[in-house]
């Protein structure tokens, strides 16, 4: 489910239609014979096989597997409660609560389970041998690139975060073979971000894409491209799972960076604790 929402925007009408009705309603499709769904699309009963090849199955049998196997998962995680992804209008406010929290565990958790360590283990490297990183991201995104920007910065790396697209675009153009650019976007389509990258890569940067879509136009720009696995939801575009599943991908690059450069990270953030250990109220002057 997880690589066929990553690829859905990336596929063509015919088969996106296959991938859409995967993604509504997986139980359905796991009971449906080939012919049964390739009429509900639509569609053949070659695009069909298409579509499974697309998303790596050898055929629509493999598939039907699958998604019998991760339905009875998913049943078993929520403990086989339904939780519907989208926020109705009848829904009670512990309903929503439910929902949310359901949905942004499981964009952390996917978001694991997809990460390709070899691929995150070059980008550890590119930024553990940087003497500057630059990131890019707008909207949602830009609070991400933030929260990079400042962890980088607790460990003495030097890093700055923008938001701005001239900004994004006169700091590109600075930087050389020695420096990492990382643009953040979640449809990998943001054209900022995605001209940014572009503009540090021409000059030698090395390129890294944190998106959802492995095969959106930021990829195309990107030397290394890391994914999430968030679903959007009812009154969530951008802003939450999305965000969560960013934050998740930049912490374990961070602690990879940390780890590699252990000793002086520890000097940093020992140095970096005392800077600020006095700016909290102390007791006496707390209200009674």
């Amino acid at each position: 489910m997880v690589r066929v929402r990553s690829l859905l925007p990336s596929l063509p009408p015919a088969e996106r239609r296959v991938a859409q009705r995967v993604i509504d309603d997986p139980e359905g499709v796991a009971n449906s014979t080939i012919t049964e769904l390739a009429q509900t699309c639509g569609t053949s009963e070659t695009t069909v096989i298409r579509f499974c090849r697309a998303i790596g199955f050898h055929g629509y049998p493999e598939l039907r597997l699958t998604l019998a196997t991760e339905a009875g998962r998913a049943q078993s995680a929520s403990g086989g409660r339904v939780i519907g992804s989208d926020i109705s209008p009848d829904d009670s406010l512990e309903q929503i609560v439910e929902k949310v929290t359901f949905a942004d565990a499981r964009a952390v958790e996917e978001t694991a389970a997809q990460l390709d360590i070899k691929m995150l283990e070059q980008v550890v490297d590119a930024v553990v041998a940087a003497d500057r990183v630059d990131v890019y991201g707008v909207g949602a995104s830009a609070f991400v690139a933030m929260d990079f920007q400042q962890k980088l910065h607790r460990i003495g790396r030097f890093c700055s975060a923008w938001a701005d697209a001239h900004i994004m675009l006169t700091s590109a153009a600075v930087l050389g073979p020695t420096s990492v650019a990382i643009g953040i976007s979640h449809t990998g389509a943001t054209v900022e971000t995605i001209d940014a990258l572009e503009v540090a890569k021409s000059n030698g940067a090395t390129t890294v894409a944190l998106t959802n879509f492995p095969k959106s136009p930021i990829a195309e720009v990107a030397d290394l491209i890391l994914t999430t696995a968030a679903r959007e939801t009812t009154f969530r575009s951008g802003a939450t799972a999305s965000r969560l599943a960013q934050l998740t991908v930049v912490d374990c690059v961070f602690v990879g960076v940390a780890q590699r450069t252990y000793g002086s990270t520890r000097k940093a953030l020992e140095a970096t604790f005392e800077a600020v250990r006095g700016r909290t109220v102390r007791p006496d002057r707390r209200r009674r």
